[in-house]
């Protein structure tokens, strides 16, 4: 008879700050941060930047008072490597679909790059029919795979950058900086059309959400191997480390409770109406305030 071994579930956690967890392929977002969940038990978690099953790579995790930040980095620049097998166009613009589209055409790596800059800057872009946007209040994956053909409108994003790094015979691999919004697999796939040959995503991998990256990120089967030592709370970013383009103010510990109670203080220096900013109490994050008529008033507060 097999004797299954149990892990011993922890009490719930006082855990805050950020863990950058490497999602692997296979499973959701939601998916990975429900493994995180049995294993540290936080009280509060938050993920952001959805990643499909099909894609692996950072996907940042605030925990506690690491949640009340997510307004201030959601903006944030993310960096994708993808490759792009050319020949054939798929419902879901990756392995996931069925073919509707085949050629026998494959570009040359001059043809690629020429095509390349109608892909950077402010573009236009129709977004996946499989993908979470709403239409009509519906997700739009729910009513195309109900067999509905949605014509998905394209919408403003940005591209910073779009760089080849290897072509074969049969696909291209790339990499691209880009913002909020922003699907690569359309990228993927009008850039096939462009290009004449069809194509869509058979690898997707997120290396860079703003300040998160790579190296400081930890797969869930080295969390698991840590989740009953000291060392995860070392791989937790402090709350603080995604804030570093908001200007930071330190103020006595007396001013900052005031404001921390809902209380407004005048500015501690000139700033402009409107201005958000760090409150900083011992060299600590206390809270995020706003300028206004004049006065500093509370947006957040956080309690570690």
């Amino acid at each position: 008879m097999t004797q299954q071994t149990t892990r011993t579930k922890l009490p719930p956690q006082d855990w805050n700050g950020w863990l950058v967890l490497d999602k692997p392929l296979g499973i959701t977002s939601a998916q990975a941060v429900g493994r995180v969940k049995r294993l540290l038990n936080p009280k509060k978690i938050g993920h952001g930047g959805t990643l499909d099953p099909l894609a692996s790579g950072i996907l940042p995790l605030a925990l506690g008072e690491a949640t009340k930040a997510f307004q201030f980095v959601a903006a944030n620049t993310k960096t994708y490597q993808f490759t792009v097998a050319w020949g054939a166009e798929r419902t879901t613009d990756d392995l996931e679909g069925e073919v509707t589209l085949t050629s026998g055409s494959r570009p040359t790596e001059a043809q690629i790059l020429a095509a390349l800059p109608q892909f950077t800057g402010d573009i236009m872009q129709a977004p996946p029919a499989f993908s979470a946007i709403k239409v009509d209040g519906q997700r739009a994956y729910d009513r195309a795979r109900a067999g509905e053909e949605l014509v998905m409108e394209s919408r403003p994003v940005q591209v910073q950058s779009l760089i080849l790094l290897s072509l074969d015979a049969e696909s291209a691999t790339f990499e691209m900086a880009c913002g909020k919004g922003t699907y690569v697999r359309s990228i993927a796939r009008d850039l096939g059309r462009v290009l004449g040959c069809y194509g869509h995503v058979t690898l997707l991998r997120r290396t860079q959400v703003g300040k998160f990256h790579e190296n400081n990120a930890i797969s869930l089967e080295k969390l698991e191997e840590l989740v009953h030592s000291a060392a995860v709370n070392e791989r937790l970013l402090p709350i603080a480390s995604v804030l570093d383009d908001i200007p930071a103010v330190e103020l006595d510990p007396m001013s900052a409770r005031r404001l921390s109670q809902g209380q407004t203080i005048p500015l501690p220096s000139p700033m402009p109406e409107g201005t958000i900013v760090q409150v900083l109490c011992d060299g600590r994050l206390a809270l995020i305030a706003k300028a206004e008529e004049g006065a500093l008033k509370t947006v957040r507060v956080f309690l570690a």
